[in-house]
């Protein structure tokens, strides 16, 4: 497992953060440490998911988001 956090922008409320957990929670092969407004930490498996994918999960529930440096 990989860990990453993500910067998620366009999160307001704690509305915002469910819509990002349950987005998140869609996705096979992914843990879900923590979700805050603006970011995410998380554990992924490379094998079956990539940080593409969990943008493209991001992105399809009206947020956008990049891996943190």
């Amino acid at each position: 497992m990989r860990s990453i956090r993500m910067t998620i922008g366009g999160m307001s409320c704690g509305h915002c953060v469910a819509r990002v957990t349950r987005a998140l929670g869609a996705l096979d092969g992914l843990e879900i440490e923590n979700v805050r407004i603006g970011a995410a930490d998380l554990r992924f498996d490379p094998a079956r998911r990539s940080v593409d994918d969990i943008v493209a999960a991001l992105r399809d529930a009206g947020y956008e988001a990049s891996a943190a440096a």
